[in-house]
C-alpha cells in the first residue's frame, strides 16, 4: 500500500529537478500524477535537460500512472484548463504541489518591469492561483493538501541556510526572497483559513542549495553528487511527509527538508535513496 494509493496529485514545475523528483516519488507512492510545466520535449528548455515527457516515461515505466501537461502558471487561464485536464482525465484534486519557480538574478536598480512582474505571477500568483481552483475540490471533500516550495532566500541574505558563496550568489535575488517570503506567510494564513475543513496547507525549502539542473548551471555546485548540494531526494520525501501527515499535525508548517526528515525518522533513508539514484528517479519505497 502506497501512501497516496487513489489520490490525485497535480505538481507543477515537474519537467526536472525538484518536481521531477517529487513527482516520481507520489507516483511511486500510488498517486495518478498530473506534472506541468512549460517545457514539454527533451531540447525544447534551451539551457537546461528535462521534460514533462522525459518524468511521465520515468513514471509509466516504472508502473505509475501519469499526465504530462505543458502549461504557463503565470497566467490564470492557463492554471485553469490544466485543472479542468486533470478532472477530466484522473478527477477531483488531492494534493497539489506549488514548485514552479522563475528567477532572475538581477539587481533591483537594474531590474526591467516586465521580468519583475512575470517573476511574480510565476513564483506568487500562480501558487494562489491553483490553490484557489484546488480548494474546489479539498473544500467540499472537507479533505486535501496543498504543498508550497519555498526558498531559504526567503530569510534574506546573511542569515540563511546557506554557505558563504551561495548567499553572495543570492544578493542578485533580492525579489525571489521576497516572492518566497510572502509564499510562506501565503501558506500559514490559507492553513488557518481551510484547517476546520481537513485541508492541510505546508512549506518547505531545501536545507542545502539542492542539486538540480538550475543549480549545476549556476555553478552553485559542480553536479549532482557535489556534496555541497542537497539530492533531490530530501525535497521529495519532506513532500510526501507534508502531502500525507493529518492536517491536525501538519498544517500551517513552513519547514525546512532536512529538520522534517530527521524529526520523522526519515533522514537516513532519504539520504540512502538519494545516493543509490544519483538524487532521481524512485522505485517503489
Amino acid at each position: 500500500m502506497g501512501r497516496l494509493d487513489g489520490k490525485v496529485a497535480l505538481v507543477t514545475g515537474a519537467s526536472r529537478g525538484i518536481g521531477q523528483a517529487i513527482a516520481e516519488l507520489f507516483a511511486a507512492e500510488g498517486a495518478r500524477v498530473a506534472c506541468t510545466a512549460r517545457t514539454l520535449e527533451e531540447g525544447e528548455h534551451k539551457l537546461l535537460e528535462g521534460s514533462l515527457a522525459r518524468t511521465v516515461e520515468r513514471i509509466r515505466a516504472a508502473g505509475g500512472e501519469a499526465l504530462a501537461i505543458p502549461c504557463d502558471v503565470s497566467e490564470y487561464e492557463n492554471c485553469e484548463r490544466a485543472v479542468a485536464e486533470v478532472r477530466s482525465r484522473f478527477g477531483p484534486l488531492d494534493v497539489l504541489v506549488n514548485n514552479a519557480a522563475l528567477t532572475y538574478f538581477v539587481p533591483i536598480a537594474d531590474y526591467p518591469l516586465s521580468k519583475w512582474h512575470r517573476s511574480l505571477a510565476v513564483n506568487f500568483h500562480a501558487p494562489f492561483y491553483l490553490a484557489k481552483l484546488a480548494l474546489e475540490d479539498m473544500l467540499p471533500r472537507e479533505s486535501g493538501a496543498i504543498v508550497n516550495i519555498s526558498s531559504g532566500a526567503a530569510i534574506g541574505p546573511g542569515r540563511g541556510p546557506y554557505s558563504p558563496e551561495v548567499q553572495a550568489f543570492l544578493r542578485g535575488a533580492t525579489l525571489y526572497g521576497a516572492e518566497k517570503a510572502a509564499l510562506e506567510r501565503f501558506t500559514q494564513g490559507l492553513a488557518a483559513e481551510v484547517f476546520a475543513q481537513n485541508v492541510s496547507v505546508t512549506c518547505v525549502s531545501p536545507s542545502q542549495v539542492v542539486a538540480t539542473p538550475g543549480a549545476v548551471h549556476h555553478h552553485l555546485v559542480k553536479d549532482e553528487h557535489d556534496p555541497r548540494g542537497e539530492p533531490v531526494a530530501y525535497m521529495a520525501r519532506a513532500a510526501l511527509l507534508l502531502a500525507t501527515e493529518p492536517c491536525e499535525k501538519i498544517s500551517g508548517r513552513v519547514t525546512y527538508s532536512q529538520e522534517l526528515l530527521r524529526e520523522y525518522g526519515a533522514l537516513e533513508r532519504a539520504r540512502g535513496i538519494g545516493a543509490e539514484r544519483g538524487g532521481s528517479g524512485y522505485s517503489k519505497i
